[in-house]
Formats: C-alpha cells, sequence, structure tokens
C-alpha cells in the first residue's frame, strides 16, 4: 500500500468517523438541550442582597480556606502543580529518547539536555511554590483578624 492510499484511507476513515457522530443530529435524532429559568435565590445563592451569603456560597468566607486569599493560593498551588506535572513528564520522555537511542550518540546528547532541562523546570517550579506558599501563608496570617 503506498503512501497516497494510505491517506486516502486515512480521510475516507475519518469522514466515516464524523458522519456517524452527525448523523443523529442531522436526521433529528438527538434531544434538544433544555435550559430552565433560575430564581434570584438560586442564581445569587441565596437571600436576594445578602453578600456574606454570596460569599458563603461561592467559597469566598473568610472561615476555613483564608477567604478570597485562600482561594487564589489553591488556585496557584494548582497550577503549581501542573507545572511540577509537566516537568516530571520531560524527564521520563528524555529518559524514554535515551533508552530508544540505539546507542546514538546525537540522540544520548539530546536526551541528556531534554533531562537536564526538566530538572532545571522542576527546581524552578519547585521554588515558585516554595515562595508561593510563603507569601500566601503570610497574607492570610496578616489579613486574618486576631
Amino acid at each position: 500500500m503506498n503512501t497516497l492510499s494510505k491517506k486516502h484511507l486515512g480521510y475516507v476513515l475519518g469522514a466515516a468517523v464524523a458522519l456517524s457522530l452527525m448523523l443523529p443530529a442531522v436526521l433529528g435524532l438527538a434531544h434538544p438541550a433544555q435550559a430552565a429559568a433560575l430564581t434570584q435565590d438560586q442564581l445569587f445563592g441565596g437571600t436576594a442582597g445578602s453578600d456574606a451569603t454570596f460569599a458563603d456560597t461561592a467559597g469566598l468566607s473568610t472561615g476555613g480556606s483564608g477567604g478570597l486569599v485562600g482561594t487564589i493560593g489553591a488556585i496557584i498551588k494548582t497550577a503549581m502543580g501542573f507545572l511540577g506535572i509537566i516537568a516530571v513528564i520531560i524527564i521520563l520522555l528524555g529518559g524514554f529518547k535515551w533508552m530508544t537511542s540505539g546507542g546514538n550518540d546525537e540522540k544520548v546528547k539530546k536526551a541528556k539536555q531534554l533531562i537536564f532541562q526538566g530538572i532545571i523546570g522542576l527546581v524552578i517550579v519547585l521554588s515558585a511554590y516554595a515562595i508561593a506558599t510563603f507569601v500566601i501563608s503570610n497574607i492570610v496570617t496578616a489579613t486574618s483578624a486576631g
């Protein structure tokens, strides 16, 4: 099978999958989306005009997580966690490239470089995580009552 026919086979299979996914909507078999209107209490999380109730419902109250500052801190920590995962994946990818290099010096050099870059990225992410944790905890301590 030559390259041109493989390419056409891919196009045909892709079109078949796309059409099979669109078929219920085209034939009118798909159920239409329905939404109900929200009341003012549902929309604002409680009694209309009560800012404290809205903040409690949204998870931005001063208790527990430290309010808005604690929420922002949690978002930053989550983002740093994802960046750490990406750095570890880069290190693993470098190790995989090294293992599959087959002794080729150029591929080994690129794999070592990828591992080194991943380690540097991991150090940067861990440092940023430590700094962000320190700053957020100090802001929460400084802004909390008592």
